[in-house]
């Protein structure tokens, strides 16, 4: 049992944001894993990459359809015992992909294990950790602990395609697999199931401040968790927050994250120089993000969201015609790489006001989990564009497009009245 006293007093939240970004930080690592192990894969088992991409791209998309009944189920059984079981299975589905030799194991080990345990240590679990645990600083917070994904192609990507480079890609797997193991005694004796359970409040809370009871705490998580949806999607709202993550996963770990490491292995640069540019794009994201939910505090969230993906179309646009020269390719990173996920705290802003704190995190779950179909999307997308066309200029430039199409659409989001009613709370 977790001890019913802990130090700092309100500022042990900012100990639980530690972890929880760890253990995103190293989800990060294993759905950014595939695109170091694709080339691997393909010298190793002859698979052709829109093999690995189908079992990248199924990944992806049970990674976001995970995360609405994730965090409904945290509601339901508690967050420790979700977490905890997402991370074993996460460790033990890496592990367990040692024994691969046909196409099929990667799809269930890579694909649907691993698409299922690390939806649950997601965008979501950070927007439930902000809401439990915070009263106040919430754009920054989330902004940190988006930020972790950046933090996670910064440590990861480097040594992961190195050692993939060096060994192949089972070093990546058992690397994955451990690291992800040892987050298990972290989570279990330093994340409390709420400030509750250690006699405090959350951050920035008066002392008599009682967070509203999330409905899903009684009752079947899973119908509530779709019932949500079915109200949620009776409003306008909820689509442009939907269409707008479904450009951004598309345009960022289902295109950009699965495919730009083998783009630039196409024009003659190595595995260990590109994950190095992902790297430079995951500090200035790490930048990005931290500066955005400082930002989304302060300022329209609707006209931040329209800045970046604005910026990041015309980067995507500009990244075929670049000549991929050390410089043009570093001038990318910065503009790309600034709001590779500084999308997410106004997002999460927009979808609390419009649908308030207690619905808002499932909201958000079925709003990330667009962010993941279409990054799925383009991870299969990119992948056959490459076998068909022989190169990844139309697929960048057909990212590009639609965000700028989601600039337009994010300037039209509206919440100044409620979305819907909340539901009455269980007497």
């Amino acid at each position: 049992m977790i001890a019913q006293s802990r130090p700092f007093g309100q500022r042990y939240a900012f100990v639980v944001v530690a972890v929880i970004f760890l253990c995103l930080l190293i989800a990060a690592g294993l759905r950014s894993a595939p695109a170091v192990m694709m080339l691997p894969l393909e010298n190793s088992f002859g698979w052709r990459r829109d093999v690995v991409s189908l079992a990248a791209a199924t990944g992806i998309f049970l990674y976001g359809l995970t995360g609405p009944f994730a965090a409904a189920l945290m509601e339901r059984i508690g967050l420790r015992r979700t977490l905890l079981a997402a991370l074993l299975l996460m460790s033990g589905s890496t592990a367990l992909s040692l024994l691969m030799t046909k196409p099929w194991h990667l799809l269930l080990t890579w694909g649907v294990f691993s698409g299922i345990s690390s939806g649950a240590v997601a965008t979501v679990l950070g927007a439930t950790i902000v809401n439990r645990w915070f009263k106040t600083n919430r754009g920054l917070v989330m902004g940190l602990m988006s930020a972790s994904s950046a933090t996670g192609l910064l440590v990861f990507l480097p040594l992961l395609a190195s050692l993939a480079q060096s060994g192949g890609w089972k070093p990546v797997a058992i690397a994955i697999a451990v690291a992800t193991a040892a987050l298990v005694p972290l989570v279990y004796m330093l994340v409390p199931e709420r400030p509750a359970a250690i006699g405090i409040v959350r951050y920035g809370a008066e002392l008599d401040d009682v967070p509203p009871a999330p409905p899903a705490a009684q009752g079947n998580f899973l119908a509530h968790t779709l019932s949500t949806l079915r109200r949620a999607a009776g409003t306008r709202v909820f689509w442009y927050l939907f269409a707008t993550f479904f450009v951004c996963g598309f345009t960022t770990n289902g295109l950009v994250g699965t495919h730009l490491i083998a783009f630039c292995g196409d024009m003659g640069i190595g595995e260990v120089q590109a994950a190095g540019l992902l790297s430079m794009m995951g500090i200035f994201d790490l930048i990005g993000t931290t500066l955005s939910g400082w930002l989304t505090d302060r300022f329209d969230p609707r006209k931040l969201l329209g800045i970046y993906y604005g910026i990041r179309g015309l980067s995507l646009i500009y990244l075929p015609y670049s000549g991929f020269s050390a410089t043009s390719l570093i001038i990318f990173a910065v503009f790309y790489g600034l709001d590779w996920i500084a999308t997410v705290p106004p997002t999460l802003r927009l979808s609390n006001e419009a649908f308030g704190d207690r619905s808002g995190p499932i909201v958000f779950g079925w709003i990330v989990a667009g962010h993941q179909v279409g990054a799925a999307t383009a991870a299969f997308f990119g992948g056959t564009m490459r076998e068909l066309q022989g190169n990844y200029e139309l697929a960048f430039l057909i990212a590009g497009m639609t965000a700028i199409a989601a600039a337009c659409i994010s300037l039209l989001i509206n919440t100044s009245r409620p979305a819907f009613d909340p539901e009455p709370q269980a007497a």
